[in-house]
């Protein structure tokens, strides 16, 4: 369907006519001039049918479609009083903006892990007609599309990439509501919807793995800092033996240097605090 303007008139003229004909009507029945009442009393009859039937009121950011039985007149977006064509249908769209939050959807990721997940779409109508003639019911059409959009763009992701290579559902989340909302426009672009927005609003784990993949992040949390601690510990150890070596203050030889490795490595990376032992010397 190509939406056209649908042809009207101002409302309030329509009135004011209708006011003038039932005036002249009634005054030439009470003058008792039938040539002058009759005729205005039968066109105010007419502009009173056609006020009743033909008068619609269209608010800021609203249009008014139209059609004539069931044949498509136009569609009227400016708002005002308006007169049309009369006994034809007047359906109103709003062009406002809307939200939509979907449910809580569960879906199995990329790697088949079950999780729950879903989103607010912030969307409006910007071709009314489409809206009305191309879909049985836009707002439900949003919200079924709406879902299966994000089933399939939740399917195609993991949840957490352990890995940290490509995109994940929970590190991506900008990346992933962008790529929402461009598959979410080429669904809804059939019934004239504009999407504006779309953002994940929740996203967990499902409940029968929740507390075992909890267990698997804090043990790649762990190991991360640990990579972190040794990290550290091997270029501290390194200095150190370097500023000695460079300042003179000991000469180490190979074996020493390895004492000293291992007990600095010790005392750096474990995770209680290091009980030094001071060798006073010998008594020989």
């Amino acid at each position: 369907m190509k939406e056209k303007m649908a042809k009207k008139f101002n409302g309030f003229v329509l009135i004011v006519l209708l006011v003038i004909c039932a005036g002249l009507g009634v005054y030439g029945m009470e003058a008792d001039i039938p040539a002058l009442g009759i005729p205005f009393m039968v066109l105010a009859a007419l502009l009173v049918i056609g006020a009743l039937t033909g008068i619609t009121v269209v608010q800021p950011n609203q249009s008014v479609v139209i059609t004539f039985f069931g044949r498509y007149m136009g569609t009227i977006r400016e708002s005002g009083l308006w007169a049309v064509i009369p006994f034809s249908h007047r359906q109103k769209v709003s062009l406002r903006v809307r939200n939509f939050n979907s449910a809580t959807l569960k879906v199995n990721d990329v790697d088949g892990n079950p999780i729950e997940i879903s989103a607010v779409v912030v969307f409006k109508v910007v071709n009314p007609t489409k809206a009305v003639f191309d879909v049985d019911s836009y707002m439900e059409f949003v919200e079924i599309q709406s879902e299966t959009a994000l089933r399939h763009v939740a399917s195609r992701y993991p949840y957490d990439n352990f890995e940290e290579v490509g995109f994940s559902l929970r590190a991506n989340s900008d990346e992933i509501a962008q790529e929402l909302a461009v598959e979410l426009q080429a669904r809804l672009s059939l019934s004239g919807v504009e999407v504006l927005e779309a953002r994940l609003t929740h996203l967990a784990y499902s409940t029968e793995i929740a507390s075992v993949m909890l267990q698997r992040q804090q043990a790649s949390a762990i190991l991360s800092a640990r990579q972190k601690i040794v990290e550290g510990a091997v270029g501290m150890v390194e200095m150190a033996i370097r500023q000695l070596s460079e300042d003179g203050i000991v000469e180490l030889d190979e074996e020493r240097k390895a004492a000293m490795v291992n007990n600095l490595m010790v005392a750096i990376v474990s995770e209680r605090g290091a009980s030094p032992v001071i060798n006073a010397g010998s008594l020989y």
